[in-house]
């Protein structure tokens, strides 16, 4: 959102659109080509990037509308609170899909664990070590080490979080009119974001070829990759996010009151920043 009419309707509906289906049926091919993907299925792979294509063009298209709809100045104020209660939810939501992946985190290590570890279960499992890392009761997963803090996860800690102090000042910046203050310092964030995903597609690498550890490594890679995967992918989607906010305010589309779409891409960078503080206390120091 860039600015509001006076003369805008009370509040404005848009007509029938083709991007809410279209978005579903993308989002549907990406998830069933990464479920044959992860079950070594020859076409998973394909029908995946071509689901993440089909998502990335109907974003494209669908802000597109959303921005030519602000920047006729059809978004009154009423649009506006929508808009932020719209983003607050979908915020809510992501808390709930990565409190899912916690929780999981936390009943595999602090009670299945145990529990399999106990007097009784010895004699079922006598080999079997009540420790994070383990290779289950049954010694059926592949050897492998667990992936430590340092040195790249702390490197990445420190990246996401000047990364929230370069956007708090390209905030700020924007909120005093400076243009060009907030253009620097907001490709500072995006940039730093990139980095990030660098390093941890490098610590991929190299957990798979050094360490052994995989996402078939029993209940500690499940875990890890689900985690930390999910958390990078959020990166690149508030990344891409932040990039379009970017676009938008080298073309002149903010005002210092009126720029929700870069106060909503702050929202979820600063959701990213909070979660990913979780995982690296978490899974790479507990």
């Amino acid at each position: 959102m860039s600015s509001h009419n006076a003369a805008a309707p009370y509040y404005f509906v848009p007509g029938p659109s083709k991007w809410p289906m279209l978005a579903g049926l993308t989002l549907l091919l990406t998830m069933i080509g990464a479920s044959a993907w992860v079950n070594d299925v020859s076409w998973g792979p394909y029908l995946n990037f071509a689901g993440l294509a089909g998502i990335i063009a109907v974003l494209y298209f669908w802000f597109g509308d959303a921005i030519g709809e602000s920047e006729k100045g059809l978004y009154s104020q009423r649009v506006d609170h929508s808009y932020r209660w719209s983003m607050a939810w979908f915020i809510f939501s992501e808390v709930m899909f990565f409190g899912a992946f916690f929780g999981a985190l936390f009943y595999a290590r602090s009670i299945s664990m145990p529990w399999l570890g106990d007097i009784d279960h010895k004699f079922i499992w006598p080999d079997f070590s009540a420790q994070w890392g383990n290779i289950g009761p049954a010694g059926t997963v592949e050897e492998f080490k667990t992936m430590g803090p340092f040195p790249i996860p702390t490197i990445n800690t420190a990246l996401l979080l000047t990364s929230g102090v370069t956007l708090t000042i390209s905030h700020h910046a924007l909120r005093a009119g400076h243009r060009a203050k907030t253009a620097f310092w907001l490709a500072a964030t995006v940039l730093l974001g990139a980095v990030f995903m660098g390093f941890q597609v490098y610590e991929y690498m190299h957990a798979y070829s050094e360490l052994n550890l995989k996402l078939t490594s029993g209940i500690y890679g499940s875990t890890f990759f689900m985690l930390t995967g999910f958390h990078g992918f959020h990166v690149t989607m508030g990344a891409i996010m932040l990039s379009v906010v970017l676009y938008r305010v080298l073309k002149g589309h903010f005002t210092a009151d009126n720029h929700f779409a870069f106060e909503g891409a702050a929202w979820y960078w600063h959701f990213v920043d909070v979660v990913w503080l979780g995982l690296y206390i978490v899974v790479y120091w507990l």
